[in-house]
This record gives structure tokens, C-alpha cells and sequence, in this order.
């Protein structure tokens, strides 16, 4: 079971699969395994369809894939990544985030689904939101504070993840991604142009940085 909303205002443990765990590294095992591959950016095709499901379980080119984003992730710096970000068209995605509580969450979900939210229990919250297949800019986006998400393992068994505020706006960033939308499309027109055109004068620095990490990691 996955740890309740309101537990990590006083346990601080790293959640791994929702699970607090006793100690874990500063960089998640998959990212020692992994190897780290290109990011998509926004204008690729594989970024604006609904990615297929996940349909083979505990094979070792899933974990293989799910070692790599773990990887491509760090490297760039982000909180979560989705598989067609790595130019994959699966419905997957990993995260390694801290959450406004201090709490590190790491971990994968394959085929999820967010639960709906009844209107009464709604809380939107806008705050700054960026992209790593939109490199460079962030805009404030509106999401909810708090988000359920339901999907399987790379293993295939169910798995239930639970988070609260910069939490849940990574699991239903993500969640996005698979569906084909990006935080681009919840902005207004202006708003969006303007921030293409920030990522096209900032993008070759970020590209930079990230290649700067990725040879620190020996990547």
C-alpha cells in the first residue's frame, strides 16, 4: 500500500514505490545501471499521441528502459521523466523528486491512471512549472494539490501512488506526457508563444549542462 497524504508531515523516510525505506543513496541504483538518452523536444511527433500501453511485464528490456530514464533524468536535472520523452511509446514514467515537505519520493508506474477528483475536494494550486522536452523555460500552471495515480510495477503487480503539492504536479505532469499534452497546452496563446521562443535562446545552454552532467557521472 502506498504511504497516505498525510504521513510524511512527520515521517521523513525516502519513499521507493510509495514505501518508506530505511536508508537509500543519494543517486537511485537505475541511475548507476542506467545509460543516458536524448530527450525529445517539444515539435516531435512521439511527444503529441497517446503512447501505447504497456503490455509485457519483468522483461529485462523494461527494466533496461526504466534504468535509462532513471539516468536521462539526472542528468537533466528533472523530477520526473515519461518514456516518450526518451522516444518510447510506452505509458511509463519515473520520477526522483522532493516534495514541500522534504520528503524524496523515487520510483516508475507503468499504465497510469489518475484518479478523479470530486469537485468538492478540488484545490487548485498555481505555481511554476517546467519541461525537460521544453528546455529553459517555466510559466505558472495550475493543478491540483492533490493527485492519486494507479498503474503496475515493472513487474506488473498494481501499485498506488499518493502525492501532495510539487508531488502531484510531477505525477500529473507526467501523466500528461502520456496522453500526448505537454504544460504548454494549459497556457494561454501569448503566453505560450512566449515561452518557445525563451526555450529557443536557452536551449543550447541547457543542452550544455546537461552533457557537462553527464560527463561528471562518467555517462
Amino acid at each position: 500500500m502506498a504511504v497516505r497524504f498525510g504521513d510524511t508531515s512527520h515521517d521523513r523516510r525516502v519513499r521507493v514505490q510509495g514505501e518508506p525505506v530505511e536508508s537509500y543513496p543519494r543517486l537511485a541504483p537505475e541511475v548507476e545501471r542506467g545509460a543516458v538518452r536524448r530527450i525529445t523536444v517539444v515539435g516531435e511527433e512521439v511527444l503529441r499521441r497517446r503512447c501505447r500501453e504497456v503490455t509485457r511485464f519483468g522483461t529485462p528490456e523494461l527494466s533496461r528502459l526504466i534504468d535509462d530514464m532513471f539516468a536521462t533524468n539526472q542528468v537533466a536535472e528533472g523530477a520526473g521523466l515519461a518514456a516518450n520523452q526518451v522516444d518510447v511509446d510506452l505509458q511509463l514514467f519515473v520520477w526522483d523528486i522532493t516534495d514541500d515537505w522534504g520528503v524524496r519520493h523515487v520510483g516508475h508506474i507503468a499504465n497510469p491512471v489518475l484518479d478523479e477528483v470530486p469537485a468538492e475536494h478540488r484545490r487548485l494550486v498555481e505555481e511554476s512549472e517546467g519541461c525537460l522536452s521544453v528546455p529553459g523555460p517555466y510559466r505558472v500552471v495550475p493543478r491540483l494539490d492533490r493527485a492519486v495515480v494507479r498503474g503496475r510495477d515493472k513487474d506488473g503487480a498494481p501499485l498506488v501512488i499518493e502525492g501532495r503539492g510539487y508531488f502531484a504536479r510531477c505525477l500529473q505532469h507526467e501523466t500528461d506526457h502520456l496522453r500526448g499534452h505537454l504544460y504548454l497546452d494549459r497556457l494561454a496563446q501569448r503566453e505560450r508563444k512566449a515561452a518557445l521562443r525563451e526555450m529557443a535562446e536557452s536551449k543550447d545552454e541547457t543542452f550544455a549542462r546537461r552533457a557537462a552532467l553527464a560527463t561528471k557521472l562518467g555517462k
